[in-house]
């Protein structure tokens, strides 16, 4: 004779921690309720990218602005703030008025991601916020490809040791890359925020464009983006004209 099941008790579950974790610290594990927000908008009909400069460097938030290499009246703003409620209320009324109110945004470029922590972080907070500002923000960068990903389920089904070794194998690459000062990478984790239900945003950075393209292709073999990727893309591809000035 079968029993019916005792209702699970909240008690029994372990208490939710939303903490973004590092690794420890003067033998002391790290967290933070800190995270940063970067959103890229993309735009089209631009004549004369010069009075989008004046709007935003008086808008208080860190940007860069794009010029589209795919686009010769392509332009788009990537904005980073702790606080996403300026999203809506500061650059939205910077994007939506002045100069940018003659422009046609292209929501297929659209992205939104978060910065997070894998848990090895040595140091977490430089890790989740000004680590990317930096990278963005750079005058001797000024190359940037811009991409969102979903990976498949059955990615999430593997075990976790299996998820790990083909993370690790992407991940060598990325530092092979970077180790040699010619690619950087930026990893958002963008669930829920964009209407493709996307899981990551991926910023790659240098100084020249070619490395960043090469650093596509490299991936392309790996298990992850051969086996375990639903969708990739679209891309964003720019130069930076314009950068907010990176603060001391």
């Amino acid at each position: 004779m079968s029993h019916p099941q005792r209702p699970a008790d909240p008690a029994d579950s372990p208490a939710l921690d939303l903490r973004e974790k590092g690794g420890p610290k003067d033998g002391q594990p790290q967290f933070s309720d800190k995270r940063l927000f970067m959103q890229l908008t993309a735009f089209g009909g631009c004549r004369d990218a010069r009075p989008l400069v004046d709007a935003l460097a008086g808008g208080g938030l860190d940007c860069v602005l794009y010029e589209d290499v795919n686009d010769p009246t392509g332009v788009a703003v990537l904005a980073m703030t702790e606080n996403p409620e300026l999203l809506v209320t500061r650059l939205r009324r910077d994007l939506a008025s002045g100069p940018f109110k003659e422009l046609a945004p292209k929501n297929e470029l659209a992205m939104l991601g978060r910065t997070y922590a894998l848990g090895y972080e040595p140091k977490l907070e430089d890790w989740l916020l000004q680590r990317p500002r930096r990278m963005a923000l750079d005058p001797a960068t000024p190359w940037a490809i811009w991409y969102p990903l979903r990976r498949t389920g059955s990615f999430y089904r593997l075990p976790r040791p299996e998820q790990q070794q083909i993370l690790r194998e992407h991940g060598t690459i990325g530092r092979q890359f970077g180790d040699a000062g010619v690619a950087s990478d930026v990893r958002l984790a963008c669930h829920g925020l964009d209407r493709n239900d996307n899981d990551f945003v991926i910023g790659l950075i240098g100084r020249e464009l070619h490395p960043l393209s090469a650093l596509v292709e490299a991936m392309r073999p790996t298990v992850q983006t051969s086996q375990y990727l639903e969708s990739l893309g679209p891309f964003f591809v720019g130069r930076a004209l314009w950068r907010s000035p990176r603060q001391s």
